[in-house]
């Protein structure tokens, strides 16, 4: 163990260690549930961990240095990188976080985006990872991001404006819900609505404004998880246009 820089704990854990103590969690129902319900890329394999033990064990070894946070992300096993982008999480929002290692944590995430390649493994930190780090400063990355390839970027672009909706910022999310209007990955319009009944919680009018100029072409789904929290008449009359 070495002295921990950024969290204000006296000693950091190591990569190995957090993945020795999650091969003791390992049972074989949780193998079959995890390769049946998480859509990850061909090349990840599973050991079959519980998702609420994982966050937990990275709660508890959450002091761990960004190196060693990286050696977890290029595992090959999706729980281990489960618990990388927890660990992330967990610095993130703990108040006694530096600033430079939220700017490391930050930095980690776009870099080895390449290894953040599944939706839970964004879900699971982009909003704070993210997201909180770019509240007070320019978010040109992710405009970058919601043009990417990757469909994994472009979930990051719009989950991470979650942390500006909470403070009632509600331009990005619109502003990228509109690039991304048109997405081609069902897990990309699934976010995009996600993202946009959020911002209808805090300004409904703009949220049918939005839906008022797009619900006839926007994805069925996506416009399904926009419309959620809507009255039903207003729900079946968007889902009217789009038919």
């Amino acid at each position: 163990m070495t002295p921990s820089a950024g969290t204000g704990s006296a000693v950091a854990t190591t990569a190995g260690e957090f993945e020795r103590r999650l091969e003791q969690l390992r049972t074989p129902e949780e193998l079959a549930r995890n390769e049946r319900n998480l859509k990850t890329d061909d090349a990840d394999h599973f050991i079959g961990v519980r998702m609420g033990k994982i966050f937990s064990l990275a709660r508890e070894l959450m002091d761990m240095a960004p190196a060693e946070i990286e050696a977890l992300l290029e595992s090959p096993v999706h729980e281990v990188r489960v618990g990388a982008v927890s660990i992330m999480d967990w610095q993130a929002r703990s108040r006694t976080t530096t600033a430079e290692r939220r700017r490391e944590l930050f930095d980690l995430y776009i870099r080895r985006h390449d290894r953040i390649n599944a939706w839970d493994l964004v879900d699971r930190s982009a909003i704070w990872v993210v997201g909180e780090y770019l509240r007070d400063k320019p978010r040109d990355i992710l405009y970058r991001l919601a043009r990417s390839d990757s469909p994994w970027e472009r979930r990051t672009a719009i989950l991470s404006t979650a942390a500006f909706i909470r403070r009632g910022d509600l331009d990005d999310t619109f502003a990228i819900a509109e690039l991304l209007r048109d997405d081609g990955h069902d897990l990309v319009h699934k976010a995009v609505g996600w993202m946009l009944r959020e911002a209808g919680k805090v300004d409904v009018s703009r949220l049918r404004a939005f839906l008022d100029a797009r619900a006839a072409s926007m994805p069925r789904v996506m416009l399904r998880y926009a419309i959620e929290k809507l009255d039903p008449d207003s729900r079946k009359a968007y889902l009217g246009r789009r038919a």
